[in-house]
């Protein structure tokens, strides 16, 4: 039986236009995106997953791979290709002994934190619970655990993969240990990773949020005094700083761990100017895990652009305050820092790179209306172009429509050249190249 004969038979469910659950299977967090697969494939199984590639290799199909569906390009959906649909491999299984999770390639971050907070364990997830473990991981994957205890590409102690041949192999630093170097912070360019065994740690159940408001008028002095801050705050705090639609800037830190701790480090930001407001809430891990999540799922659409910052000098942010004097509309911009056991992993370990970030810098718009979508991606794009001149790299998981100067800001040359060789050795034909795209150096027919 063909590999095509053998869709009709999965163990989860194949889905063709006008049927049940299509169009809800196509939708994903940006709603910009409105693309129509040929066929989407359900995968229940990693033989489902085997299956799906041979049958879209058979028919000359691009593959397309969803998990959360929070790639800001849309790339899960593949037009008239093959959408393999992981969303039913959504199990995770925690060992509280061993403080491992064995995730399943499909599982939701709020999933994975919810397993592992019933024995006060985790491990580096992001900040929306319904963003994707797979997607999130494979690009680095930044998180309030990780100035702690590294990426969640840190935390990965194997993967298992279905690679562009349909073969299932495990990656681990004994096993296929090129593979297992290029999977974290690589992206989705070797297979599909239909498990993940992840590191967990003992982190209890409880956060703090610090967030101060203060005038536009003060956020140069503010943003410096943040800076400065942060370069001797513990690694249980994370500082956070930005700008929403308002005339003001924000700065403050999340804390994991011991909230009596963290708030140690209120009397410091309270000091940086004149506050407008305060907020300083203690709440547990699991909201904190969820308080970002969009109240309105996959119905907004979306644009973002983003940036590294090895340094944050006063002339960034005097570029960041002058970008808001204006009376246009204007996007959230939001910076958050790195450092801690992000960069006390060696730059030769990982595929991530960039790991002497000091801050990320992001600006983002959401908004309901096709009409708007010249005027919204513009103000992004003017945006980060203020703060461009400092900027040092980008985060592969923020990629957008940058095009092919993306990698050469993601990754080094060096990393880049032996992601290439990974990719020579795993798919040489560039089968998985609906991602943010590292190409084979000869590809195949």
């Amino acid at each position: 039986m063909t590999a095509v004969a053998m869709m009709d038979r999965l163990d989860g469910q194949l889905l063709r236009p006008g049927d049940d659950g299509y169009d809800q299977a196509r939708t994903v967090w940006n709603a910009r995106i409105d693309r129509r697969p040929r066929l989407i494939a359900g995968c229940a199984t990693a033989r489902d997953v085997v299956t799906a590639i041979r049958a879209a290799r058979e028919l000359d199909l691009e593959i397309g791979v969803r998990c959360g569906g929070h790639g800001i390009g849309g790339l899960a959906v593949p037009d008239g290709g093959l959408m393999i649909d992981l969303t039913r491999m959504g199990r995770v299984r925690v060992d509280p002994v061993r403080r491992r999770a064995l995730v399943q390639g499909g599982a939701l971050l709020g999933a994975l934190d919810r397993a592992a907070q019933r024995y006060g364990l985790a491990t580096t997830a992001g900040n929306v619970s319904h963003t994707g473990v797979g997607g999130l991981t494979l690009g680095g994957g930044m998180g309030w655990l990780a100035r702690q205890y590294g990426l969640a590409c840190d935390n990965v102690v194997s993967f298992e993969v279905v690679t562009a041949d349909g073969d299932v192999v495990a990656a681990s630093p004994s096993e296929n240990p090129e593979l297992f170097w290029a999977l974290r912070g690589g992206g989705g360019n070797f297979g599909v990773v239909t498990r993940f065994d992840f590191r967990l740690h003992e982190i209890g159940t409880r956060a703090l949020s610090a967030d101060f408001s203060f005038p536009l008028e003060q956020a140069a002095a503010v943003l410096r005094g943040w800076r400065d801050l942060n370069v001797t705050a513990p690694r249980q705090a994370t500082f956070t700083a930005g700008f929403g639609a308002e005339r003001s800037v924000r700065a403050g830190f999340v804390w994991v761990g011991d909230p009596d701790q963290g708030r140690r480090l209120l009397p410091a930001l309270r000091a940086l100017g004149r506050p407008a407001a305060e907020h300083v809430t203690e709440l547990s891990y699991l909201d904190l895990q969820s308080r970002d999540d969009t109240p309105q799922g996959h119905a907004g659409r979306r644009y973002w652009k983003g940036h590294y910052l090895h340094t944050l000098p006063d002339a960034a942010i005097d570029a960041l305050v002058a970008a808001r004097d204006t009376d246009r509309p204007l996007p959230a911009v939001s910076l958050q820092a790195y450092g801690g056991a992000i960069a006390a992993v060696p730059g030769e370990d990982t595929a991530f790179s960039h790991r002497e970030t000091m801050f990320e810098y992001v600006t983002a718009t959401g908004w309901t209306d096709p009409g708007e979508d010249d005027e919204r991606v513009a103000a992004v794009r003017r945006s980060a172009a203020a703060i461009e001149p400092f900027a040092g790299g980008l985060y592969v998981n923020v990629v957008n429509d940058e095009g092919p100067s993306a990698l050469r800001r993601a990754y080094s040359p060096g990393q880049l050249a032996r992601l290439t060789a990974v990719k020579n050795a795993y798919d040489p034909g560039n089968i998985f190249h609906l991602n943010h795209n590292i190409r084979p150096s000869a590809p195949t027919p």
